[in-house]
């Protein structure tokens, strides 16, 4: 199996924990376009109904209305029953780096008001150490320039994420620069020390948050329970 059928048995396998009435968060990226779809699918067919979602990026939600499926902003509901998502690396303890579609901020206010989070993931984004994706973090353009010296002093290998020529802005029109660590020895204190500088609005380390992690392989749809 190629990798997009990885992602796609992973994504139409998520579905099958989404009940008939839940707020259900719809996250961002390539193996949850496939888990979208699915769920437009068993929406249009009559076997989920009232389902409502809510979605980490606007890719998202122009993916979800066109399917037919009821969208609301965050702040029209009050909890979240079950938030499905990507990630772009898992390490052994089950902590993550997302944000490799720029949707971090998004993604992570919605997990914290899920119930439940699933991550849906094909086997190459399983890892024994956190690091070797970029790490993306979200700064505020004002005094950017100041937050990428900083890091870069520090060692951390920052570079700009770009769309062709101009750098990329994410849904709130922020700039993302992303640290190529290699590895990852603390990612608790490191988390802790980028949050804390100024202008740095929030990092893709999403540490202790995932329930259940759905990994495609070449045998099936595996199910990894971390807490």
């Amino acid at each position: 199996m190629n990798q997009n059928e990885l992602k796609a048995q992973t994504g139409q396998e998520s579905v099958k924990y989404i009940k008939s009435g839940m707020i259900v968060g719809l996250g961002t990226g390539s193996t949850v376009r496939y888990m979208v779809d699915e769920l437009g699918k068993q929406i249009k067919e009559g076997k989920l109904t009232d389902i409502v979602g809510v979605t980490t990026s606007s890719r998202t939600s122009k993916q979800a209305k066109e399917l037919g499926i009821t969208i609301k902003d965050i702040d029209e509901i009050d909890h979240i029953d079950l938030c499905i998502d990507g990630a772009d690396e898992i390490s052994d303890d089950f902590q993550g780096i997302k944000g490799g579609g720029g949707a971090l901020l998004w993604e992570k206010i919605v997990a914290n008001a899920s119930d439940k989070k699933i991550w849906i993931v094909d086997q190459s984004k399983l890892v024994h150490k956190l690091g070797a994706f970029p790490l993306p973090v979200e700064v505020i353009p004002f005094g950017s320039q100041l937050v990428f010296d900083r890091m870069e002093k520090k060692g951390y290998k920052p570079s700009w994420r770009m769309d062709g020529d101009k750098k990329f802005l994410t849904d709130e029109k922020n700039y993302i620069i992303d640290l190529h660590l290699g590895e990852i020895d603390h990612p608790m204190e490191l988390a802790d020390e980028l949050i804390h500088m100024v202008g740095v609005v929030e990092t893709g380390l999403f540490l202790n948050r995932v329930n259940d992690v759905i990994v495609g392989t070449e045998e099936g749809p595996k199910i990894l329970h971390a807490r």
